[in-house]
């Protein structure tokens, strides 16, 4: 009996909501629900959601306190990005995302282990309104 070859399976897709373009946001871009605080394992998808006008990810800042260790570079989206690790307290839960030509875009990073709803609701409301 010949063995069946399964593909791999997909990266799962990110959890994530984007405030509307053009909509006037006072702190963060959108909200992002990683399944771990692994940035190894959770980076590569969020990147490769991200819309095409934001231009390629270049640096990805992310908080000590929040992310286990990692290297200082990752590959997502078909490149290398660079990580960098920081830790200012006001920034916790926010991840920083840097392309040359747009500048930096800023996600809240919903912490994984937040029940479905209240991650929903909290991603929605910074979504709708740029918290």
């Amino acid at each position: 009996m010949a063995a069946v070859l399964q593909p791999p399976s997909p990266l799962p897709t990110a959890r994530l909501r984007l405030a509307p373009r053009g909509a006037v946001s006072l702190r963060v871009d959108g909200a992002w629900w990683p399944r771990s605080h692994q940035p190894l394992t959770e980076l590569p998808p969020l990147i490769s959601a991200l819309p095409p006008e934001w231009g390629k990810i270049v640096t990805v800042t992310v908080n000590t306190a929040m992310w286990s260790e990692a290297p200082g570079r990752i590959l997502a989206g078909h490149h290398v990005v660079r990580l960098r690790r920081e830790s200012v307290w006001q920034r916790r839960h926010t991840i920083g995302l840097f392309e040359p030509d747009h500048g930096r875009r800023d996600l809240l990073v919903v912490p994984p282990e937040l029940a479905a709803a209240d991650a929903e609701y909290l991603m929605a409301a910074v979504a709708a309104y740029g918290l």
